[in-house]
């Protein structure tokens, strides 16, 4: 029987655990004590041993990460935080910095230890005010008492953090494209080689990772790597924060192993669906990744076993959807996302996006044609490897999945130019085609395509 767990979230009942007095009553920066006894080698050499994996989304071993740095250069090395969060569906990082400040800051001082990095930029969403004002607040706590600035604790390690405010781009939640706009120019991906770890921010060795990543580290450091991996699966260890959001009774933040059930997560932390929906498909890890069905709702939440489930983990932002709901609608919201927030620097993904949001709209509309079915592949197919970066392949996963398990769904469109029955319309809207949203006609026979458009219906 797998039980939640309390690591990353265990100060969140604490009113002023956000502060600096209450997190140390808490416990807090013990682990940075004992780092500033141990050997930088010692300390990546443990996180290594953890098995924590990146929890940004790409879940690559964090200690193999930091290991790519090369100490020799000359050149400082950068420590780069990833709070940008812009993936749809996930929050767990936002509350992090909410409510606990002080425990990213302990982690990014032990990682800069470990790494021998001077300095650490925190990258933060724009939309995030509240978060940056916590941590603001936290940063300046830290330095007056000395948890920041020089001469830490009075050892002699000087770590210095800069929290910078983006402008709330998609795309720089890709590490390459995060470090251009750090550096003031446009957030557009890098070609690499050279790597980030070879040269990132400024042209300089330059560690990039997640919030929820690296408030793994005071953990790891002050209870040890057989605790932590006493967590999770064998290639999957440690407790992982899912965002659970949807058609579900609670939704929010809840903190299990990695590799607990999604069933156990949705009926036990959120009560299970709401009165009267039966789950119908759901995204485990944002709207990026390939959606699966409720045949699927039993699949552990790791990395493994949810890629051979056919989709990926990502940020484990489930995102919950009933019977009552149109896969179309669904994916047609999210591709219109993709298609405002491509950066244009790749033909695959700002042609191909956009036409993909005309298709799914035409048949959403009630015009939709029996060749837009294998157009929709189509384009997909040749977006997919050839953009840029991940966010073309993002884009066409939630397409191609929905094809594959609802395409019946999308030929009742197509036929009936209208949802099956027992579907709700939500929008109530539709898009033109620049993205924003114009009222639905009254009379159904007015609307965009052919009579008996879902969405005018729904007006």
């Amino acid at each position: 029987m797998v039980e939640p767990v309390n690591v990353l979230t265990q100060r969140w009942d604490i009113p002023d655990a956000h502060t600096l007095e209450g997190y140390l009553d808490s416990g807090g920066y013990a682990a940075l004590r004992s780092a500033l006894d141990t050997a930088p080698a010692d300390l990546l050499q443990m996180v290594k041993d953890s098995g924590l994996r990146g929890r940004g989304g790409a879940g690559f071993p964090t200690g193999v990460k930091w290991g790519f740095v090369p100490q020799d250069t000359g050149k400082p090395v950068y420590l780069v935080i990833n709070a940008d969060e812009g993936e749809p569906g996930t929050f767990k990082d936002r509350e992090l910095m909410e409510r606990d400040p002080h425990q990213l800051l302990e982690g990014m001082a032990i990682s800069a230890r470990a790494l021998s990095s001077p300095r650490a930029f925190i990258f933060l969403r724009g939309e995030y005010l509240w978060p940056g004002i916590r941590l603001e607040e936290a940063i300046a706590e830290a330095y007056q008492q000395g948890y920041l600035g020089k001469g830490i604790l009075g050892a002699e390690f000087d770590f210095d953090v800069t929290l910078h405010y983006a402008a709330g781009a998609y795309i720089c939640g890709e590490e390459t494209a995060l470090l251009d706009a750090l550096e003031g120019r446009r957030g557009q991906p890098r070609l690499r080689p050279p790597f980030p770890a070879v040269a990132g921010l400024y042209a300089c060795p330059t560690v990039v990772n997640n919030v929820e990543t690296i408030a793994n580290v005071p953990h790891i450091v002050e209870r040890g790597v057989d605790w932590y991996r006493s967590m999770g699966t064998e290639k999957s260890p440690g407790p992982k924060l899912f965002c659970v959001s949807g058609e579900v009774v609670r939704p929010g933040n809840y903190e299990w192993p990695l590799g607990t059930p999604a069933r156990t997560i949705v009926d036990e932390s959120c009560g299970g669906m709401l009165p009267g929906r039966q789950l119908k498909f759901w995204a485990p890890g944002g709207s990026s990744t390939p959606l699966l069905t409720a045949e699927h709702i039993d699949v552990p939440m790791d990395y493994e076993a949810v890629a051979e489930a056919g989709s990926l983990l990502g940020t484990t932002a489930m995102m919950m959807y009933s019977h009552k709901t149109s896969v179309v609608e669904a994916v047609l919201n999210w591709t219109r996302f993709y298609e405002h927030e491509s950066c244009g620097k790749c033909t695959p993904c700002r042609e191909g996006v956009f036409w993909l949001a005309q298709v799914l709209q035409r048949i959403l509309d009630g015009g939709g044609r029996d060749e837009d079915l294998q157009t929709l592949d189509d384009v997909c197919d040749n977006i997919f490897g050839r953009a840029f970066c991940a966010l073309g392949d993002g884009a066409t996963s939630p397409i191609k999945s929905s094809l594959k398990y609802f395409r019946d769904e999308y030929t009742h469109l197509i036929e009936h130019g209208r949802q099956p029955d027992g579907i709700e319309a939500h929008a109530g809207v539709v898009t033109d085609n620049s993205g924003r949203h114009r009222p639905g006609p009254a009379d159904p026979t007015t609307a965009p395509g052919r009579p008996g458009s879902t969405k005018a219906a729904a007006t």
